[in-house]
């Protein structure tokens, strides 16, 4: 199996985040970012787990990444938004998806190019209401939908395959990703067959393509043939999110859920919402900053 298999994960920061999701490592500073969406919070930290801050958010914020110019952009129920960490406030940038008042958004992720790329979904879990968009800093597209929940979208190194989930099809496919940002060829990369729900991913320098799994306790890694070539088991069911980071980009970081657990579960899993990390051999990828035009 791989090499993440040699190092257990340990809970960096017991935040019991009710949906801890949308980690990432903002190398420029050296700070861990990631949200509570039910909890509707936006929490960060250093490296090592210290220095930790926490924000209320106006709605539920899926996804925070760090942007051009400085500061952050995150998502709430009607949109993009800039996020000020000195004020604590929000401010509109992008109005998406302001008639559907029954999704939300969830996973994004930022290219190499600068594009931020983002999915919906809907709020009860019921209905194929999603869509997966791209922002390129100016306008919003729409580049795929029929989604129940969207997921992790990820880039590959060569910036020429972009991957994204359907969560509840247990089904991750992938795209031809053209310069322009648009996509062709859509198939299937990986159907998820060892229990749990494909949530989100990030891709290492290697090119494989690692796979948090909600309800599977564990990260799943598969090279880029769609062969699961290694696993990091957790101490928790929920697994949402994971970071390269570190100033070498071998510290993985990983945000957990207590969403959907009952007491039972929850007193078995008292680490269950928190914040982990672990170490790696393969490096992963930069961190890339949305580029907005001004």
């Amino acid at each position: 199996m791989n090499d993440a298999q040699h190092f257990a994960p340990r809970c960096l920061w017991p935040v019991a985040a009710t949906l801890g999701e949308g980690v990432l490592w903002e190398a420029a500073a050296r700070r861990v970012w990631f949200v509570d969406i039910k909890g509707r919070r936006i929490h960060r930290c250093a490296l090592d787990g210290s220095d930790r801050r926490s924000w209320d958010a106006p709605g539920q914020v899926s996804f925070i990444v760090p942007a051009t110019g400085g500061g952050m952009v995150c998502s709430l129920d009607d949109g993009l938004y800039r996020f000020d960490e000195a004020s604590g406030e929000f401010a509109l940038l992008a109005r998406v998806e302001a008639d559907q008042p029954g999704n939300r958004f969830n996973d994004g992720h930022v290219g190499a190019d600068g594009a931020l790329w983002f999915g919906s979904m809907d709020d009860a879990e019921n209905r194929p209401s999603g869509a997966l968009y791209r922002f390129d800093g100016a306008a919003v597209a729409r580049m795929d939908e029929g989604y129940i929940i969207t997921n992790g979208p990820a880039v590959s190194p060569d910036g020429r395959t972009l991957y994204h989930t359907d969560t509840l099809d247990k089904r991750i496919h992938a795209f031809d990703l053209a310069l322009d940002g648009g996509l062709s060829n859509k198939r299937l990369f990986v159907e998820l067959r060892d229990g749990g729900y494909p949530d989100g991913m990030a891709v290492d320098a290697a090119g494989h393509l690692w796979v948090a799994t909600f309800g599977g306790w564990r990260i799943d890694r598969f090279d880029a043939a769609g062969r699961k070539v290694g696993e990091v088991r957790f101490p928790c069911a929920n697994v949402t999110k994971l970071a390269f980071g570190g100033d070498d980009l071998c510290t993985v970081y990983a945000t957990t859920a207590r969403k959907g657990l009952s007491a039972e579960e929850l007193a078995a899993q008292p680490l269950a919402g928190g914040l982990f990390t672990f170490r790696v051999e393969t490096p992963g990828l930069p961190q890339h900053l949305l580029r907005l035009e001004e």
